[in-house]
């Protein structure tokens, strides 16, 4: 009688919609997966198995989770670097490392290694006060972009400040160990995402260059491939996050956002070291999706191909609208759109929130972005698309 083989477990901290989607991929793949959820209900809590509810935080809850984990990884970036070396200093692997991460945790740490590799990124100055906020300003002309360089997400924590007299709205109530960075305002022509993924091992793979769209700081919808971007545009883009990806270290999915000049050049706005908003289109649209990648990056197993399988994919974000009922909404939508294709996190609907995705594919752009425009908007209980 054969001995039984103990199943490889993957432990996730953090327990949102990416790891839910994580989770999916890693049904496919035999994995188990543990899940430290910040509470019973959320988004992933609601489908895996096995759920520990704690603080990411406290030491000691983040030690215990791990114990019986193969691997640890991340459905967000925010769990102290200081808890991820005393794991790793006690043989847990952790991927992506906290050497890694810290540059996804940090914007002043993220400006800085990426100035001294020679990445494009905006003229940009930590600064202690308003007087040296204002100096910034002055020197590189207003507006200016103000980032707390810890915790801001989805336009949280960034300011976008007309002139001197505001200076000092970054600097009211921050954190213990919290930043302020100045940036330069770029005047770009439109936002790109460069998704790739790396293993342990050094392979690595880029998925095509996506536009995004945001609004009030939020990705509303992303096109793939990036509508008229050149050859040599595309391929300088994804050598650009690649590099990056080995020169920081990072295993599992990196997404590189940029800010596209009117002269065609990049800068590199954030850094997000797990699956990302930006990458939700390749769950349909791609040969393999982002998910599966990330957690075949994280066990080390061979990655799977990135490339696009349909011409044109169109994501749209679902954010809490008017229509609180999102699964008996979808009753319209795939009568509508038999190839639409949705995904629920199992939120409760609030304002902007972002509560699921649709994606639309197809060989005509236009009638993709029109059928994900109607369904995202038919979801969020739009006017204009319930007439």
């Amino acid at each position: 009688m054969s001995e039984s083989v103990r199943p490889f477990v993957v432990g996730i901290i953090g327990g949102g919609q990416l790891a839910r989607m994580m989770y999916a991929a890693a049904i496919r793949l035999g994995l188990r997966v543990r899940l430290l959820a910040e509470g019973p209900d959320v988004s992933a809590a609601q489908v895996v198995a096995d759920v520990t509810v704690g603080d990411y935080t406290d030491p000691a809850t983040v030690r215990a989770f791990a114990e019986g984990c193969d691997v640890i990884t991340f459905d967000h970036e925010h769990v102290p670097t200081q808890i991820l070396r005393e794991l790793e200093a006690a043989g847990v692997a952790v991927r992506p490392g906290p050497d890694a991460l810290v540059h996804a945790q940090d914007k002043a740490v993220m400006r800085e290694r990426l100035t001294a590799l020679g990445v494009p990124v905006p003229a940009w100055r930590v600064v202690a006060n308003a007087g040296e906020l204002r100096a910034f300003g002055d020197e590189h002309g207003w507006p200016v972009i103000a980032k707390t360089s810890r915790g801001g997400y989805d336009g949280k924590g960034v300011w976008k400040l007309d002139g001197v007299e505001v200076a000092d709205e970054p600097f009211a109530g921050l954190g213990e160990g919290v930043q302020v960075v100045a940036e330069e305002f770029v005047d770009f022509e439109r936002e790109l995402s460069a998704l790739v993924v790396r293993s342990p091992s050094g392979q690595a793979a880029a998925y095509p260059i996506s536009e995004s769209v945001q609004r009030d700081g939020v990705c509303v919808e992303t096109t793939t491939p990036a509508p008229g971007l050149t050859e040599e545009q595309a391929v300088g883009a994804e050598r650009l996050a690649l590099g990056i990806a080995h020169d920081l270290g990072v295993v599992g999915v990196l997404a590189v956002e940029l800010m596209q000049r009117r002269d065609g050049s990049v800068v590199v706005n954030e850094l997000a070291m797990r699956p990302h908003n930006t990458g939700h289109w390749s769950i349909d649209g791609a040969v393999t999706s982002q998910f599966e990648n990330h957690l075949r990056a994280v066990v080390d197993l061979p990655l799977g191909d990135p490339a696009a399988r349909e011409s044109w994919t169109v994501m749209g974000n679902v954010l809490g609208g008017s229509e609180p009922d999102l699964v008996s909404a979808l009753l319209h939508c795939f009568a509508r759109d038999r190839e639409l294709r949705a995904e629920l996190y199992g939120k409760e609907v609030r304002p902007g929130r972002k509560v699921g995705h649709v994606n639309a594919y197809g060989d005509d752009l236009e009638q993709v972005r029109r059928r994900a425009r109607h369904a995202a908007g038919y979801l969020m209980g739009d006017p204009a698309e319930r007439g």
